[in-house]
């Protein structure tokens, strides 16, 4: 290991340079997001059943009946689940193959309306195919600047006429309220790898790009070094008008304080945006 190297590539990291490696493709890491996930009483990897009800039903206000959705970052088909039993039509597209595999038998099991697809969503496309396109839990904001212009080219394309996107996004506010600390943790078995482990997170803050930055390197014996990131933007709503306004979309509805209590990105701090083509 070249500590040297390692200290330049991570001490100050430059928006928006990726890790080398991928959380929901890893064998031991998605198990262990898919568990986080399905735990209705925490909201790390998903919110809460209660956060994600109240969701639901908003959404379900906002579109007609028997609506055709696509839900992107669809993770174990929590929301598509909820959705499909309101007698919408789902897609639900996620890159990690646990959830997706986790999603379809449930959908088996309860004989939902519900289409999955293991996949990047930026490789997806549709044909003005459907009534709302749904991105939850600040999934739009991961996107770095690049893929937000390849995404939202997607989302356009997939919406039918009058169609609606809807995303969620921490705030200004939401980030004040956030520690950007250095911290470290030891294991023989967890959450990164199933042998011992370092792992070294980090958190940043830059201002300027209005991004926030989790940074994780995990140090496991007689393995490559591992460095994740999770990289994530706040918006107002003058950022969501110049992203989505002059690309064909006709107006924009926020939705505030919908969710309540804390959680990873202060959830009573998030904002949601329905964005009319």
């Amino acid at each position: 290991m070249d500590i040297t190297k390692l200290l330049k590539e991570t001490e100050n990291p430059i928006p928006y340079v990726k890790g080398a490696d991928t959380m929901w493709t890893d064998e031991h890491i998605s198990k262990k997001l898919l568990e986080l996930h399905l735990n209705p009483n925490i909201g790390i990897a998903s919110r809460t059943f209660e956060a994600i009800d109240d969701t639901v039903d908003m959404i379900d206000k906002t579109i007609k009946p028997g609506s055709k959705i696509l839900d992107l970052g669809c993770g174990p088909g929590l929301y598509a689940e909820r959705l499909a039993k309101k007698g919408h039509y789902v897609t639900g597209v996620d890159f990690s193959k646990h959830s997706i595999d986790y999603a379809r038998k449930e959908r088996d099991k309860n004989q939902s309306n519900i289409h999955y697809i293991n996949e990047n969503y930026l490789n997806l496309v549709f044909e003005n195919e459907f009534d709302l396109v749904m991105m939850i839990y600040c999934d739009f904001g991961v996107l770095i600047p690049e893929e937000r212009k390849i995404m939202i080219k997607i989302i356009r394309r997939a919406l039918k006429p009058k169609g609606v996107f809807l995303f969620d996004s921490i705030s200004k506010e939401a980030v004040k309220k956030m520690s950007f600390e250095t911290s470290w943790e030891m294991a023989e078995s967890g959450f990164f790898s199933p042998d011992p482990y370092i792992c070294l997170n980090k958190s940043f803050h830059f201002p300027e790009n209005k991004a926030t930055l989790d940074q994780h390197i995990v140090i496991i014996e007689n393995s490559p070094v591992k460095l994740y990131r999770f990289w994530n933007h706040y918006f107002d709503m003058h950022d969501v008008r110049q992203l989505f306004l002059p690309v064909g979309f006709s107006h924009i509805t926020p939705v505030e304080s919908l969710l309540k209590g804390d959680g990873p990105y202060n959830d009573n701090s998030v904002c949601f945006y329905v964005i009319y083509k």
